[in-house]
């Protein structure tokens, strides 16, 4: 009996552990998965770089998910995994050096790793010292904004045509400069917004080099999406500064589009009196020693709404002494600026134009400035929401000369204006006024508008001068020195 019972006892463990055994096997499944980040790779440094894991594979066909790490980088790398959870990611060899990605594919099976290994090399950029004199054409060659494709280590003057490519970088020695020259040489410089092209310095500081300087009068010179930094060194124009002068001896012409002036000892952009500005559109000034752009004021007409001049030395357009000439049957208009940059008018603006303000305009003038109204008109109509206005550079008062009219046209006015701050010194006849209307037949009419801190009257009108008879009750007129008009 008792042998019986030990059989008996012995069966029953078995089973158990044959019945364990069959348990552990249910809830432990075998590893199905197998991981494969794809061969190794050599690259350029500032690739992208296109990883692929979709050979990795489940025995049962089950599906499995993805993950991508680096397990190495170089020092100082802010390269980042795009798409990291999906079979092809990607990321930019932003420095030369190894990159070791690891991938893990998992599932209810288990999971599987494997390593794949990116090394970047550095392709080194092309020198360009010598002036150009034949077509020529630069393409990118290194697809990182940071590392440039060629190096200017002298002045280079173009003579020829000068294409550059999206993604472009030129970088530029200490105190060089291009010239694009006139007979013959044109720059066509379009990038686009992915791909801008950049002309920087060697070192990426302020005025490290000296910029570029255009002669050319071909309509063709075109800069879209191009960022000119770290430039103005050395002067391009008598004393002047700056990232990019365009000079007009031979009536030089350019169009510059969505373009980026930064970072420059100067200013931005200089257009020099009588160059040609084809187009002006959403370019950007800022972090420039002086103000984003220095023109002439015949220029101002071809400036765009959407560009933007904030963050600099001077938060304004800057207009030298110039003239706007006769043309009888064009209106020169100035417009507003979306985010109010106002133009600076440094000294004398005498106009011969058909010169009409659009609502929002600000004019600031310098201490020596003043504006002379000779032939023409000039039609400043804001409206009573967005006021046209006209001040000092600093708003204080008796800070600037004042406006002189002598146009006879019955389409001077001006109307719901804000002028303030002449009379610094007298302005025609011995007087201070904010406005002056002078000589045989002037003529103005000034209404809904208001008249304050002049250094002498509000306004004064000769004795051959005409205005609007109601021009004391419906403007608006305050601390000005003397009376708030003068009508001989």
């Amino acid at each position: 009996m008792l042998k019986a019972r030990r059989i008996l006892w012995a069966a029953l463990s078995f089973a158990l552990l044959l019945g364990s055994c069959k348990e552990d096997e249910d809830v432990k499944p075998s590893n199905t998965l197998t991981a494969k980040a794809g061969a190794d790779q050599n690259v350029n440094a500032g690739s992208v770089v296109n990883l692929d894991g979709s050979a990795s594979s489940d025995s049962e066909n089950k599906p499995f998910e993805f993950s991508w790490a680096f397990s190495k980088k170089p020092a100082g790398s802010a390269a980042n995994l795009a798409s990291a959870a999906s079979a092809k990611p990607t990321f930019t060899a932003d420095l030369p050096g190894e990159y070791e990605v690891e991938l893990t594919v998992s599932n209810a099976n288990g999971q599987s790793k494997d390593k794949v290994l990116i090394t970047a090399t550095v392709i080194e950029p092309i020198v360009i010292d010598a002036n150009i004199r034949a077509k020529l054409t630069l393409t990118d060659r290194i697809n990182n904004p940071a590392i440039p494709d060629y190096i200017v280590n002298a002045n280079v003057s173009v003579n020829a045509e000068l294409e550059i490519k999206p993604g472009v970088v030129i970088a530029f020695a200490r105190d060089t400069r291009i010239e694009i020259n006139d007979g013959g040489g044109v720059l066509l410089a379009k990038g686009d917004s992915a791909k801008p092209i950049r002309f920087i310095g060697k070192e990426t500081t302020k005025g490290f080099w000296s910029g570029i300087i255009f002669r050319s009068s071909s309509s063709a010179n075109t800069l879209e999406y191009v960022q000119v930094m770290h430039a103005g060194s050395k002067p391009l124009y008598a004393t002047t500064k700056a990232g990019m002068a365009v000079l007009g001896a031979g009536r030089a012409e350019v169009n510059i589009k969505n373009c980026l002036f930064e970072q420059n000892a100067g200013y931005g952009l200089y257009l020099e009196y009588s160059v040609i500005l084809g187009s002006f559109e959403k370019n950007n000034f800022k972090e420039n020693t002086e103000a984003g752009l220095l023109m002439g004021a015949e220029n101002v007409k071809n400036l765009d709404t959407d560009s933007k001049f904030n963050g600099n030395g001077r938060n304004v357009v800057e207009i030298f002494g110039s003239s706007l000439p006769k043309n009888a049957t064009t209106e020169v208009v100035w417009k507003g600026f979306k985010d109010k940059t106002p133009y600076r008018i440094l000294e004398n603006i005498a106009s011969d134009a058909n010169w009409k303000l659009l609502p929002g305009v600000i004019i600031e003038v310098g201490r020596a400035g003043f504006i002379t109204i000779e032939d023409g008109y000039f039609n400043a109509v804001g409206t009573e929401t967005n006021k046209i206005i006209i001040r000092g550079a600093e708003n204080t008062a008796a800070y600037w000369k004042g406006l002189l009219c002598f146009s006879t046209s019955d389409k001077n006015v001006i109307e719901n204006a804000e002028v303030s701050g002449g009379g610094n010194i007298a302005i025609v006849s011995g007087k201070k006024a904010n406005i002056a209307i002078y000589g045989g037949q002037s003529r103005m009419a000034i209404r809904k508008s208001v008249i304050s801190n002049s250094g002498g009257y509000g306004i004064f009108v000769n004795y051959q001068g005409t205005i609007n008879s109601d021009v004391e009750t419906v403007n608006t007129f305050k601390d000005n020195a003397q009376a708030k008009l003068l009508k001989e």
